[in-house]
């Protein structure tokens, strides 16, 4: 039997090709050795090598298993011989979980659970979820906003709806197992009888075998998209949530569904406003006189200017509020407030005419008829 070649070396990729690369590479080697284009007499061969060696590395977690140990690492029976002395056909790759363990020693003799879990792991079973982050605007967070996005996606093949077959015809069931996907072996040890289950090699335990494949999808039952999606961002979302779109994750085995895409938001800083949750912060400045004598002024809000009317007497640093003129909650719809700090400014310069009403103003606290700050301040340490 001929020595198995390195899957990366069959598809003629390096060794930290990346899943695009290896994909591209697939595709193109697929197509050339095809049986129904190239009627070379190894073409089947070497299609059949091109598929096996693209099923462990256009699968992240076969193709590290491969990296880290080799065969082995996913061929259970690539280890027969190693690691027990003359009880060979264990391998790490082949203790997947506990039911494994038992599997591997007693054959399923511990009960009908464990075979039963064994060939549940053969179905249907959905893909991996993705991970994106999205960055939007400080205003989309708070009102909203459709924003479409393009990701690459792989997608049941809608000429053979997932199936990899030319037709319905052109799949049979697996000679060797029978359609289960698992092969059981049995060796004779110093121990006694060791029985071992594994998957069956001929059809990948998919338990079904392929005359001819769809010439749409090479007989890989998807085809790799990039699409056009439509996320939905909801009024008052904040930085770090997340937002779910189903199906657009990777994809399924065994005819199960894909896994879903998760959007995580970073709103941008504004350059005026600050938020926490739902309320808005914004420092407004104020002039002495205003603080001191009040004033209404129209103040910035997220939704356009608002008439706000500032106290006599406000005091630097004092906060006013706009009831409803916050961010909206998320799951109410209410809007929260915004909070609008005074910031007084002295002016630097003044007119003539301002300098002398401030003197003015200046003379009449010295003169005893009004007390200074700094009296006030002063009485506070007698």
């Amino acid at each position: 039997m001929a020595e198995k070649r390195d899957y990366y070396d069959v598809l003629g990729v390096s060794r930290n090709a990346s899943a695009d690369e290896i994909k591209s590479a697939y595709r193109k080697l697929a197509k050339k050795y095809h049986p129904d284009l190239n009627k070379a007499p190894d073409a089947a061969e070497k299609f059949k090598e091109v598929n096996e060696a693209y099923e462990v590395l256009g699968d992240a977690d076969k193709r590290a298993k491969y990296d880290q140990f080799g065969f082995a690492g996913v061929d259970p029976q690539a280890a027969a011989g190693g690691g027990f002395g003359n009880m060979g056909g264990f391998s790490s790759g082949s203790f997947d979980d506990l039911n494994d363990i038992f599997s591997s020693f007693f054959g399923g003799g511990m009960g009908s659970g464990f075979s039963s879990s064994r060939r549940a792991s053969q179905g249907p079973r959905k893909g991996e979820d993705k991970f994106m982050r999205m960055n939007i605007s400080f205003m989309d967070a708070c009102f909203g906003k459709t924003e479409t996005i393009n990701i690459s996606v792989d997608e049941k093949c809608d000429a053979c709806g997932g199936t990899g077959a030319a037709s319905p015809s052109d799949i049979d069931t697996c000679p060797r197992c029978h359609g289960l996907g698992r092969v059981v072996t049995q060796q004779r040890t110093m121990l006694g009888i060791m029985q071992t289950e594994s998957e069956c090699p001929e059809c990948h335990g998919t338990g079904k075998k392929i005359r001819r494949y769809c010439p749409k999808c090479n007989g890989a039952g998807y085809l790799h998209k990039r699409v056009s999606v439509d996320v939905k961002i909801p009024a008052g979302i904040n930085s770090g949530q997340q937002l779910r779109i189903a199906g657009k994750g990777e994809r399924g085995t065994n005819g199960g569904p894909n896994g879903d895409l998760y959007i995580e938001i970073n709103v941008l800083p504004h350059d005026k406003f600050v938020r926490d949750g739902k309320t808005i912060y914004l420092d407004i400045p104020v002039s002495a006189v205003d603080a001191t004598l009040g004033c209404t002024l129209d103040v910035p809000t997220i939704r356009g200017e608002v008439t706000m009317k500032i106290p006599a007497g406000t005091q630097n640093g004092a906060q006013l509020r706009l009831r409803g003129e916050g961010v909206p909650d998320l799951r109410t719809g209410r809007n929260g407030d915004q909070i609008c700090t005074v910031k007084v400014q002295i002016d630097r310069t003044l007119t003539k005419r301002e300098k002398e009403l401030y003197q003015e103003l200046k003379d009449i606290q010295d003169s005893g008829q009004g007390e200074t700050m700094w009296q006030r301040f002063k009485k506070n340490f007698s």
